[in-house]
C-alpha cells in the first residue's frame, strides 16, 4: 500500500509517518500544505492519501478542497481524512456521497493503532471508514425521525456499526452476539425503515443513508 500524508503538524505528519512505516507500510511522501500534497500524489499516484481537514494558509478546509481534487485527479485514489473534532457537516456529505474508497476520524483514534490501521486497510480496499463518536452524534440528531424511534437499542448500536462499515461478523465480535442474531437484527431494521428487497439501493446502504442525510437536514 502507498500512501500520502497531508498534515501541517510536523510532530503528527512524522509519527504517522513512523507508524506506518513500521507496519512495512509504503509512506512514499509526506506533505504540510494542501498544494505540496497534491504535487505529491502527482508524482507517486499512491493508493491512499491521509488528508488533515484543517491546513494552511486559513485553516479552515484546505484539506477537504484539497483531498476532492485529488480524487478528481485520481478517480482510484483512495482517502482517509483526519480531523481534531466531528465536523458533522463534512461527515454526512461525506457519507450520502455514495462513493467508496473514504474514511473520516478523529485524530485521536491514530492513538488506537489496531482501530486506525483497521479503518486504514478497509478504506484502500475500496469500503468506508467512519469515527464511531461521529456516527453516535449523528445518530443522537437524528432520533426525532419516527422511523428510527422504532429501532431497539440493540438494532441502533447495530446500526451505528454498519454506518462505520463494519460487516456482519465484526458486529458480531464488537457486540459479543452470534453472526446470526446480527442477521436478525438486520432483517428487523430493513422492515422499521421500511426496506423491502426491491429497494433501489442496498437495503444496507439505504439503512444508514437515512438517518444521516436525516441528520444533514438537521444540521
Amino acid at each position: 500500500m502507498r500512501i500520502v500524508i497531508a498534515e501541517d503538524d510536523p510532530l503528527l505528519r512524522e509519527g504517522l509517518a513512523l507508524l506506518l512505516r513500521a507496519e512495512s507500510l509504503d509512506v512514499v511522501a509526506t506533505a504540510g500544505a494542501p498544494d505540496e500534497a497534491l504535487d505529491a500524489i502527482d508524482a507517486h499516484r499512491p493508493d491512499v492519501a491521509i488528508f488533515d481537514v484543517r491546513m494552511p494558509p486559513t485553516h479552515t478546509d484546505e484539506g477537504i478542497v484539497a483531498a476532492v481534487e485529488a480524487r478528481r485527479r485520481q478517480h482510484d485514489l483512495a482517502v482517509l481524512v483526519l480531523s481534531a473534532y466531528v465536523e458533522q457537516t463534512f461527515a454526512t456529505e461525506l457519507l450520502t456521497g455514495g462513493v467508496g474508497g473514504l474514511g473520516y476520524l478523529l485524530k485521536e483514534r491514530v492513538g488506537r493503532v489496531e482501530e486506525f490501521l483497521d479503518a486504514l486497510r478497509r478504506v484502500a480496499a475500496g469500503g468506508t471508514a467512519i469515527d464511531p463518536e461521529v456516527i453516535t452524534q449523528l445518530f443522537t440528531r437524528s432520533r426525532q425521525d419516527t422511523r428510527l424511534d422504532r429501532l431497539s437499542p440493540r438494532e441502533r448500536d447495530v446500526l451505528v456499526l454498519m454506518a462505520e462499515g463494519l460487516g456482519n461478523n465484526a458486529i458480531a465480535e464488537r457486540l459479543v452476539v452470534t453472526d446470526s442474531a446480527v442477521h436478525k437484527h438486520i432483517r428487523s431494521i430493513f422492515a422499521k425503515l421500511g426496506l423491502s428487497p426491491t429497494h433501489r439501493l442496498d437495503r444496507r446502504v439505504a439503512a444508514v443513508l437515512h438517518y444521516l442525510e436525516d441528520a444533514r437536514r438537521r444540521a
